[in-house]
């Protein structure tokens, strides 16, 4: 079970004292509370039936049937959503394949959404991996080959000085949550170009069935600024624009006009940037990062589930969380994924107190870039692959180690570092070595191995590899699920996945409940303590750091609730709370619960 959030008692306090929620007018039209009783809609007849987020398909009652002129356009026989979900259970266990079962899950969206996300909330464990890593993946990849239905919107470069007049051609008024990218790095993938949109779609259907945001809330959005991706410029199929990529200063100037247009229709939207590569990630979060509200998945939402994943890992080998400043870190990955990850657990060892300043902090993480360690260039080692032909970034500069020889190769950077804790956000297949981990067994009795590169046929080892090379020993969390592995004996060895899917959705209804104007670094730390406290006593003596993918929308609750609370603490809150109202009931009121509600006409 996981334990209910709190609110301290005087944050308690000034809420009873000074809060209340929905009383302006602009601030009670976004109350996501308002959709739970009855919905009004302009729409009649077979507009219904094809709106997905009208439709009920067989589920209409005869009086709405009659007062929204659908009489006769469905089935006679009126069967609720138990039946329905009956039928989509069979016809989708029919499928034999996941790109199959992904295929029928976006058409269920596309005609009934809240049919859809009621059976993937029933069965989130099964699905999420369908919808999202790692099938999304493969989605990704084929995209342009089992198009069926436009989702989202689409800014391409054909679009420039059009797009604040283009932001009005999405029907809905509210949006609470904007998911982005520019497809330039999809999960492992690389450069997909517009089939980048399958990510922000499957970001946002856990958005919806985890954090509990409306389904009328949310907006995917690709950026096409082209692709270099010449198997996809060859293909007579692709749906992006046919050049290479922009970049310079025509890209930068691509994206503001980008955010100034949707920022002007919605202003409170929080803003998810996804797979953007690297440096444009970095620099567009920290561009736009104290203008609008907004973030950046890749560098800080996964830093803060695999900062999670590590504070609880340390109580399931007899530590205390505290100890985090005695760890010692390999990083393999020096892209924005890799430093944001990194400089999160630096946050972490700065706020806990146990390292005198930052610049100590760093002295715990060794990075490793495709070259290999980041060093001292002047000192020399004949194992040395070759010497680092471009320089570093001031961000990852900041992880050089002066007493050790640059571009070292993993296995003898683990040899001399012996460390306790080794992460893998490459991208690459099998980065991590059976020599690389059998060593880091030698020296702790139960080595942490985070290889958290998605989908899982891009992740560093796979469970069974990481359990065999440390004798059964391993902790082991990886970015795309796993399967438990049989030890013999009756044994197994835990997996977890350490998915950002266990972060984002608590972020997201935390900053839209506060209607927060700011996403701060305090949210992603609290983010973090709080999934790392969910696992039980037993789960972490078996390995188990999280919770089961079945229970996100609980941590959502318990990630969103402690996030509305760091917004007020900090001042960026902008709703307001009725007096006796508690914060905690106010954050689980306003998830959306995928029920049918009673439709009624209302004519323009």
């Amino acid at each position: 079970m996981l334990r209910s959030s709190r609110i301290p008692k005087a944050a308690c306090l000034r809420a009873l004292g000074r809060r209340w929620y929905g009383a302006p007018a602009a601030v009670q039209a976004l109350d996501p509370r308002r959709d739970k009783t009855v919905h009004l809609t302009h729409s009649r007849g077979v507009n219904v039936i094809h709106d997905p987020l009208l439709s009920k398909g067989t589920a209409f009652s005869i009086s709405e049937r009659e007062r929204l002129s659908i009489r006769g356009l469905v089935p006679p026989r009126q069967q609720e959503m138990d039946k329905q979900l009956l039928r989509v259970k069979r016809n989708l266990d029919a499928c034999e394949s996941p790109l199959s079962k992904f295929v029928f899950l976006s058409a269920l969206q596309d005609r009934n959404e809240t049919l859809f996300y009621k059976l993937l909330i029933q069965h989130l464990e099964e699905l999420s991996g369908i919808i999202y890593t790692p099938t999304v993946g493969l989605a990704s990849q084929k995209s342009h080959s089992i198009y069926r239905r436009s989702r989202g919107m689409y800014f391409s470069s054909q679009d420039r000085g059009a797009m604040s007049a283009m932001v009005y051609n999405w029907p809905h008024d509210e949006v609470d949550v904007i998911v982005v990218t520019d497809g330039s790095r999809v999960l492992g993938l690389g450069d997909l170009g517009a089939n980048g949109m399958q990510i922000p779609i499957g970001k946002l259907s856990l958005y919806v069935a985890a954090g509990g945001i409306r389904p009328r809330a949310v907006l995917p959005v690709v950026l096409d600024v082209g692709t270099n991706n010449e198997t996809l410029l060859n293909d007579p199929l692709y749906l992006g624009m046919d050049h290479p990529r922009l970049e310079g200063d025509e890209y930068y100037s691509f994206v503001d006009e980008w955010v100034t247009a949707v920022t002007s229709r919605w202003p409170n939207a929080l803003i998810q940037f996804e797979d953007f590569k690297y440096p444009h990630a970095y620099n567009l979060l920290n561009k736009y990062r104290e203008q609008v509200t907004c973030f950046n998945d890749d560098i800080q939402s996964t830093s803060a589930i695999t900062l999670a994943g590590i504070l609880a890992s340390l109580k399931a080998r007899g530590r205390q969380q505290e100890d985090l400043s005695e760890e010692r870190i390999v990083c393999v990955g020096a892209g924005s994924a890799g430093v944001g990850v990194c400089e999160g657990i630096i946050d972490c060892l700065v706020a806990q107190g146990r390292v005198k300043s930052r610049e100590e902090a760093y002295q715990r993480i060794w990075m490793i870039d495709h070259r290999g360690l980041l060093g001292n260039p002047e000192m020399v080692d004949d194992k040395q692959i070759s010497a680092r032909s471009e320089g570093l970034d001031e961000r990852q500069s900041c992880y050089v180690k002066h007493d050790l020889p640059d571009c070292l190769p993993l296995e003898d950077v683990v040899e001399r570092v012996k460390p306790s804790v080794i992460l893998g956000l490459t991208g690459i297949r099998g980065v991590f070595t059976e020599k690389a981990i059998r060593t880091m067994a030698k020296y702790h009795e139960r080595p942490v191995v985070f290889p958290l590169s998605n989908p899982d046929s891009h992740a560093e080892c796979s469970a069974e590899q990481a359990f065999k090379w440390t004798e059964n020993r391993a902790i082991f969390a990886s970015g795309s699920p796993f399967q438990d592995v049989d030890l013999g004996n009756g044994k197994l060895g835990r997996t977890n996945q350490c998915n950002n899917s266990y972060s984002f959705p608590g972020l997201g209804l935390g900053v839209t409940v506060s209607r927060a104007s700011r996403v701060t670094p305090n949210m992603f730390l609290e983010t973090a303590r709080v999934i790392s406290d969910l696992a039980t006593p037993s789960q972490l003596k078996e390995g188990i750091l999280f919770p089961g993918v079945q229970d996100l929308r609980s941590v959502a609750l318990a990630v969103g609730t402690r996030v509305c609370e760091v917004a007020y603490d900090e001042g960026v809150a902008t709703a307001k709370l009725k007096e006796g109202e508690l914060l905690a009931e106010v954050v689980k009121s306003s998830m959306f619960s995928p029920e049918y509600v009673p439709l009624v006409h209302q004519p323009y």
